[in-house]
C-alpha cells in the first residue's frame, strides 16, 4: 500500500492535521472555533492542557468521515502539545467485534497517528455500575419494567410532555434491589431498564428519564460472560471521558442535544467535567456515510467487502491507492464548522491527485491497444531502441529509465482517428505526432477488418526526431505514449468510478432506497499493456500511467498476473472539448474503452 517513496511515513504529515480554513486572511482566521475555544479555556485557567479522544464503536470500519475526527483530536492534541487517547465504546456486544478493534488500530496508524493511550469503555464498567448505584441511592434513577415500545409512547413528542413510568415512583431501596438483580441475571432480555430521573416535560428529549442500562445475555468481546446488564452509549461516553481526565471532548453536531445529558451525569456524580464542542460532520457527494448501509452494501455483496475500492472506508480508500497525506490534506482543506454541509467528492479526488503528481514515479500503458506499425523502421541501425524517460518532471532526483522502442509498438485506439475534427492534437491518417520519448510519426495509411475495424495502424518514422536530440526543426502539437509490442507485460486494469451515480444517495423516492443510485459503471475490467519497468512493482506502489490516471498494484496481484487499480485520472482538455461536442452530437470519448463491465 505504499508508493516507491513510502508517501505514508508519518513524517510526511501535513503542517496542520488538525484542518486549517484554506487561505486564512489573519493571524485568528485559520483559528477555527474550537482552536478559539480551547485557546480561551486555557487563557482563563479552566484547563491546564489538553487531553482529547478519538471514541469510535467497534462496530463497522471506519470511514472518510472518521478520518476528519481523528484528524481533528488527534491534531489538536499535537498542535497544543497535549495527550489523544483512543477509546473503543464497546457497549454493545451484539454488534461488535475484535475485527473492528484491529482494523481501527491499523487505520488510525496509517493516517499518521499514535495514541497516548488504548482504552475500552468495558474497563470501566464496574466503575460505571457502581456510579449508577450512588444516583439510585441519591434519588437520581430507577428500574423501570416498561417495554422498549412502552417507553417510546411514554417518551412524549417534540410538542407533547412525555408521561411517567409508574415505576419512577419506587423507592431508593426498591431501585438498588431490582438492579442489583438484574446485574445478577434473574430477569430476561427487555424486562427491565435502569433510567436516569430528570424531566418527563423537558423539550429536549435526550432529557426524559433516559435509559442507562439495558439487559442483554449476551457475550463480550472483552469481558465475557460478566455482565448482563450493558450501558448505554450516553451513559459511558461521557463518565469514560470523565475517568480519563478528557479535557475537551470533541464530537459531532447530531450530539449537540446529548450535551445537557452528559453534563446532568457529571455534575450529580461530582466528578471531572470535560468541556464538549460539537463541530459539523463531514459528508460527501455521491457518497454514504451511515454505518448501516456500508454494512448492507457488504452483506449484500453489492461490493467485494469493506476494503472494496469503492467504499469510502479508510481500507477501501487505502486499497484505492490513497495516500495518507492526501487524507490528511484533504481534513484541513475543508476546515472545521459548526453548520452540516456537503463537501463536493472533487475536492477529495484533487487531495490525492496533487500529492500522487508529486511523489508517484510516471510509467507508460496502454488500456485500450491498436497496434501502430512502423513501416520504414527495417532502415533504423537495430531492430530496438533503448529510450530515456524522466520518472517525474517535478522530481529531478526520482531520476530516468530506459524504455525498449521497437518498430511495432501498442498506443490507445482513442489515440487516432482516420477522420479527425480540427482540435483533434493526435494521430490522424495524414498527419503526425510525437511518441512520448521517442520518435515523430507520420501515418500513412491503415488496415481494417472485413467490418471496417481500424486493425493497424501504418506509420513512418523521422530518424532526426528522436526526443532530446531532435535536429528536425519539426513541431508537431501532440504527444501520445505507447508500449512496444514485442516487450510490453499483459496486466488487469480495474477501473473505479463513483460507487453511486447521483450527488446525494440518500435522497430517494418513496418506494425505493439508496441502493437504486448504485453505478452500474463503477467498476470497469480490462487487460491493458504495460512498459517493462512495471513488472517491478510490488503491491501497494502507486503509479502514474502517463496521459491516463493514477494506479496502485491491487493485493490480488500474483507472481502470474499483475492488478492495477485506478486511483483517480487526469484532467484531460480533449474529454472536456469532446464532451462538449457530444452535447453538440459529437462522440465524446472521455472514458477508457475496452473493459467488460463487473
Amino acid at each position: 500500500m505504499n508508493a516507491s517513496s513510502r508517501p505514508d511515513d508519518p513524517k510526511h504529515a501535513a503542517n496542520s492535521p488538525g484542518g486549517e480554513d484554506p487561505n486564512p486572511k489573519s493571524e485568528t482566521a485559520h483559528r477555527h472555533f474550537i482552536r478559539q475555544a480551547i485557546d480561551a479555556d486555557l487563557a482563563s485557567g479552566r484547563f491546564d492542557s489538553v487531553r482529547t479522544r478519538f471514541p469510535p464503536e467497534p462496530n463497522g470500519y471506519l470511514h472518510i468521515g472518521h478520518a476528519k475526527s481523528i484528524c481533528l483530536n488527534f491534531g489538536l492534541a499535537q498542535e497544543f502539545g497535549g495527550t489523544c487517547n483512543l477509546r473503543f465504546d464497546d457497549t454493545n456486544p451484539t454488534k461488535e467485534d475484535t475485527e473492528y478493534v484491529d482494523s481501527i488500530q491499523e487505520d488510525v496508524r496509517w493516517l499518521g497517528f499514535e495514541w497516548n493511550n488504548l482504552h475500552f469503555a468495558s474497563d470501566y464498567f464496574e466503575q460505571l455500575y457502581q456510579w449508577a448505584e450512588k444516583l439510585v441511592l441519591d434519588g437520581h434513577a430507577y428500574v423501570c419494567d416498561l417495554t422498549a415500545e412502552q417507553t417510546r409512547e411514554y417518551r412524549g413528542t417534540l410538542t407533547e410532555p412525555g408521561r411517567e413510568s409508574p415505576g419512577r415512583s419506587n423507592s431508593a431501596e426498591k431501585n438498588l434491589d431490582l438492579l442489583r438483580r438484574m446485574k445478577a441475571g434473574e430477569f430476561p432480555d427487555g424486562a427491565m431498564t435502569l433510567r436516569a430521573k430528570i424531566d418527563m416535560a423537558s423539550p429536549n428529549i435526550n432529557m426524559r428519564d433516559p435509559v442507562m442500562y439495558r439487559i442483554a445475555h449476551v457475550p463480550h468481546h472483552r469481558t465475557g460472560d460478566k455482565w448482563c446488564i450493558y450501558p448505554m452509549y450516553d451513559w459511558a461516553h461521557g463518565q469514560s471521558d470523565s475517568l480519563e481526565k478528557i479535557t475537551f471532548s470533541i464530537c459531532t453536531l447530531e450530539f449537540e442535544h446529548h450535551r445537557p445529558l452528559y453534563d446532568w451525569y457529571c455534575d450529580k456524580l461530582e466528578i471531572h467535567h470535560p468541556r464538549q464542542i460539537e463541530f459539523a460532520r463531514l459528508n460527501i457527494t455521491y457518497t454514504v456515510m451511515s454505518k448501516r448501509k456500508l454494512l448492507q452494501l457488504v452483506q449484500e455483496k453489492h461490493v467485494s467487502g469493506w476494503d472494496d475500492p469503492r467504499m469510502p472506508t479508510i481500507v477501501g480508500l487505502r486499497r484505492r491507492g490513497y495516500t495518507p497525506e492526501s487524507i490528511r490534506a484533504f481534513c484541513a482543506d475543508i476546515g472545521v464548522a459548526k453548520f452540516n454541509s456537503t463537501i463536493d467528492v472533487v475536492r477529495l479526488e484533487n487531495a490525492v491527485r496533487e500529492h500522487l503528481n508529486e511523489v508517484a514515479p510516471r510509467r507508460m500503458a496502454v488500456l485500450d491497444p491498436v497496434k501502430l506499425t512502423i513501416t520504414n523502421w527495417d532502415e533504423h541501425d537495430s531492430p530496438v531502441e533503448m529510450m530515456s524517460a524522466v520518472n517525474n518532471p517535478g522530481d529531478e532526483s526520482a531520476g530516468s529509465r530506459d524504455i525498449p522502442f521497437s518498430g511495432s509498438l501498442w498506443i490507445e485506439r482513442e489515440d487516432f482517428q482516420e477522420v479527425a475534427p480540427s482540435k483533434f492534437f493526435r494521430l490522424k491518417k495524414g498527419g503526425a505526432v510525437r511518441l512520448r520519448a521517442g520518435y515523430i510519426v507520420d501515418c500513412h495509411d491503415v488496415v481494417k477488418d472485413d467490418d471496417g475495424n481500424i486493425t493497424e495502424i501504418l506509420c513512418t518514422y523521422d530518424p532526426q526526431t528522436k526526443s532530446g536530440e531532435d535536429t528536425s526543426g519539426r513541431k508537431v502539437k501532440g504527444t501520445i505514449h505507447w508500449v512496444s509490442c514485442e516487450h510490453a507485460t499483459k496486466v488487469t486494469v480495474r477501473n473505479y468510478d463513483r460507487l453511486f451515480a447521483v450527488e446525494n444517495p440518500d435522497s430517494v423516492a418513496d418506494g425505493k432506497s439508496f441502493l437504486d443510485h448504485l453505478n452500474p459503471d463503477s467498476l470497469s475490467t480490462t487487460t491493458a499493456y504495460v512498459e517493462p519497468e512495471l513488472c517491478n512493482a510490488t503491491v501497494g506502489d502507486r503509479v502514474q500511467f502517463e496521459r491516463l490516471g493514477y494506479y496502485v498494484v491491487d493485493p490480488d496481484s500474483n507472481q502470474g498476473e499483475m492488478v492495477f487499480n485506478r486511483i483517480v485520472g487526469l484532467r484531460d482538455t480533449w474529454a472536456k472539448i469532446a464532451n462538449k461536442g457530444d452535447k453538440k452530437g459529437g462522440n465524446a470519448k472521455g472514458k477508457p474503452k475496452g473493459g467488460k463491465k463487473s
